[in-house]
């Protein structure tokens, strides 16, 4: 009776062991992100002071910090309100012209552009504005304004 119920446990064990699985099976799970287009820029305006009078080479009037994460690059655009001229309301003042650098990059007149070839991130650019001497210059203010744009490729 002994060996009849050792044959009986060793035979029920048996049949509750795992079966072996078939040839293995897999399923896939796609990974989508998208990352949009950004460009900004960050202008310091370094309140100088230009002399008309004996002139203004190279004073820096300004720092940019440019970011744009279009792997193409992108554009920077310098635009002048006047043309590129300092303008008084002064009776009888003539506008003054002058010329702008952008990182090495000059330009006069309403605009010019400084194109990257890649991406940027934290890139400090610096502008700098240069009068020519107008000893005869009529007394009053002179201004203008610069606006700085970026655009990615």
């Amino acid at each position: 009776m002994i060996r009849f119920a050792a044959a009986l446990i060793a035979a029920a064990s048996l049949a509750a062991a795992p079966a072996f699985a078939a040839a293995g099976a897999s399923g896939t799970i796609q990974l989508n992100s998208s990352v949009a287009q950004t460009c900004t820029v960050a202008v310091t305006d370094a309140g100088a002071t230009l002399n008309i009078l004996a002139g203004s080479s190279n004073v820096a009037v300004g720092s940019v910090v440019e970011n744009c994460n279009d792997g193409a690059g992108y554009t920077i655009t310098v635009a002048s309100s006047n043309n590129g001229t300092l303008k008084s309301s002064a009776t009888g003042a003539q506008a003054i012209s002058y010329t702008t650098s952008y990182d090495g990059t000059s330009g006069s007149g309403a605009s010019f552009a400084v194109t990257r070839a890649s991406a940027q991130f934290n890139k400090t650019s610096n502008v700098s504005v240069t009068v020519p001497a107008n000893a005869q210059a009529i007394a009053g203010s002179y201004a203008d304004t610069l606006t700085i744009t970026i655009a990615g490729k």
